[in-house]
C-alpha cells in the first residue's frame, strides 16, 4: 500500500493534469482559508492550493532562491486577511497552472486580495499569463496607483528594476 501511494504522490507531481479535477469550480459556495503559504497562494480546507491570478508577490519558499524584498511582509498581508476566513473564488479561461493550483479571483466578503496586493504594493501586475484583458487593465491601474502614491515595491529605497 505505501508503494502505491508512493508512486501516485511521484505521477501526481510529475503528471499532475492526468488526474481527475475533483475542485468544485462551479460551487456557489465560500471556500475556508487554512493556510496563506505565501502572499500569492491560499491552502484551502479541502487541501486545494489556490493562485492568486495576476499576482506575484515576493519569494518566501522558494527552494532554490533566498527571501525577497517584502516577501515576508506581503505573506504577512494575505496571512492576517484571509487565514481562517471564508473566501470567494471567481475564475478566468485558465482554472489551472502547470504545477495544479487552481488559479483564482479571491474575494474577501466584496474585498478583492488580489487587486489590494497590487494596489499596496506587495505585487507587481503579473499580465504575461492568460486572463482577462479587462482584468489585465484592471491590475496595471491599481499598480500604477501603487507606484505613483511611493507604496510597497514602489517606496523609496524599495523599488527594484
Amino acid at each position: 500500500m505505501t508503494v502505491l501511494l508512493v508512486g501516485l504522490s511521484v505521477y501526481r507531481r510529475l503528471r499532475p493534469d492526468a488526474l481527475p479535477d475533483s475542485f468544485p469550480f462551479d460551487s456557489p459556495d465560500s471556500f475556508l482559508v487554512t493556510r496563506a503559504v505565501d502572499g500569492d497562494m491560499l491552502l484551502l480546507e479541502d487541501g486545494s492550493r489556490v493562485r492568486l491570478i495576476g499576482v506575484d508577490t515576493p519569494e518566501t519558499k522558494h527552494p532554490t532562491l533566498p527571501v525577497e524584498l517584502l516577501g515576508l511582509e506581503a505573506a504577512q498581508f494575505t496571512r492576517m486577511h484571509v487565514e481562517g476566513r471564508y473566501v470567494t473564488l471567481k475564475f478566468d479561461r485558465e482554472r489551472r497552472d502547470v504545477y495544479h493550483r487552481v488559479l483564482a479571483y479571491v474575494f474577501v466578503d466584496d474585498w478583492f486580495r488580489n487587486e489590494e496586493l497590487i494596489f499596496s504594493g506587495y505585487s507587481r501586475a503579473q499580465t504575461r499569463f492568460p486572463y482577462s484583458s479587462s482584468m489585465k487593465r484592471y491590475f496595471r491601474n491599481a499598480e500604477q496607483k501603487s507606484h505613483d502614491a511611493n507604496r510597497g515595491l514602489w517606496a523609496e529605497g524599495q523599488r527594484m528594476p
